[in-house]
């Protein structure tokens, strides 16, 4: 048995899916971290510490606003006290029918407490691209202000904490 139980972990984790992916509240999301944690967007860069992590995600997540996170899977490697998560990168398609989709997958290793000490976040950066370009341009032709409405129609199939509202200003804590 590793240093922290899968329990731990899973619980760990969870709360780290539902604080950043579902309920979108970013300044949560920045306390899942330990004071001197690493997070690794290897597209993005390098953040050291929970206070440039709070400090780089709030402006991305609000650059990127009409994108969430659609889990697909997620495993729990209790030795290394480590999980990995698969997911989709999503935008609701602006016709209102389907989605643009790119996937991702995250390590993130436990450093104890409920935080994690390291992310590492992988994306492929072709898909993504292409889906930002597909996602432009189906907003010019369906509707130019679809990125505002910050729609969440499908968060896929898993579990149901890994789901959230059907608008980011819906979800829980919003404020308005």
């Amino acid at each position: 048995m590793g240093k922290f139980s899968k329990a731990e972990l899973e619980t760990a984790f969870q709360n780290y899916w539902r604080t950043g992916a579902v309920n979108e509240d970013w300044d949560g999301f920045a306390n899942n971290f330990t004071q001197d944690a690493h997070y690794i967007e290897h597209v993005l860069g390098t953040m050291h510490g929970r206070e440039k992590i709070r400090s780089w995600i709030k402006p991305i997540m609000e650059e990127y606003c009409e994108l969430y996170t659609a889990y697909e899977w997620h495993t729990i490697d209790e030795e290394a006290g480590r999980a990995i998560v698969y997911m989709q990168n999503r935008r609701d398609h602006p016709s209102g029918v389907g989605t643009i989709d790119f996937p991702g997958v995250t390590i993130l290793e436990y450093g104890g407490d409920g935080r994690w000490r390291l992310e590492e976040d992988y994306w492929a950066v072709p898909a993504s691209r292409r889906a930002l370009k597909a996602y432009a341009e189906a907003c010019q032709k369906h509707d130019p202000d679809h990125k505002q409405k910050r729609t969440r129609s499908d968060w896929g199939s898993g579990p149901a904490w890994t789901r959230g509202a059907k608008t980011w200003f819906e979800r829980a804590g919003a404020k308005r």
